[in-house]
């Protein structure tokens, strides 16, 4: 099938949860946003995630073998999402004055907060994708923390997503994303850059205003 057939808002239609995703370099920890984590396999049992090859936690995941994720619950607040994922971690430490989490028996960090479980991942597998890659990974430990229900991507535009204000006034400035619309603030876009909601980098982004 040719490109051409392919619409990018059907694809916007699949549902996504939202999650915080941490790994370690060295005496660092580091956590991200993302929409891709499901399970392959109860036997196991088996989890698989894909990650953009820009992101700093990818690089630490690849080299590392490890990698845990947070189940984000539906009091998740927009100041968390900002945190973890408006930023890099190569220049910032996310975890920096943040003292709502604990460390599993990898030694990666899960957050205590608007979290109702965790999964600590080994990966043994990894498939190159394009852009992103696919980690197979054997779920080593996994707890139910809360009862509030799971965060999707729908209802964090919803109900949690704050406008800026050149949203509300419609001139906006900076870099939007070609893929979801997400608009960056800013006069340069680093070259490292990814998009906190889709995931796709700086080459995806067009200058606006």
């Amino acid at each position: 099938m040719s490109d051409n057939k392919v619409d990018n808002k059907a694809l916007h239609k699949i549902g996504y949860g939202l999650y915080i995703v941490s790994s370690n370099d060295k005496d660092k920890h580091n956590a991200f946003v993302n929409n891709t984590f499901a399970m392959a396999s109860t036997k196991g049992p088996i989890a698989l995630i894909t990650i953009n090859k820009l992101n700093y936690t990818h690089e630490l995941i690849y080299r590392t073998k490890k990698f845990n994720v947070s189940m984000l619950d539906e009091t998740c607040s927009f100041d968390l999402i900002k945190r973890f994922g408006f930023q890099s971690g190569r220049d910032t430490d996310k975890f920096e004055d943040f003292k709502d989490f604990k460390l599993d028996e990898n030694g990666l960090p899960y957050l205590t907060q608007s979290t109702n479980s965790y999964c600590s991942c080994e990966v043994f597998d990894m498939i190159d994708v394009g852009t992103h890659t696919l980690f197979l990974a054997k779920v080593v430990e996994a707890k139910v923390i809360g009862d509030e229900p799971s965060l999707t991507y729908a209802y964090y535009h919803e109900n949690i997503k704050e406008s800026k204000p050149s949203e509300e006034k419609g001139a906006k400035k900076g870099w939007r994303c070609t893929i979801c619309g997400y608009i960056y603030e800013g006069e340069d876009l680093p070259k490292d850059f990814i998009c906190p909601i889709c995931k796709h980098g700086a080459e995806d982004f067009e200058r606006i205003g």
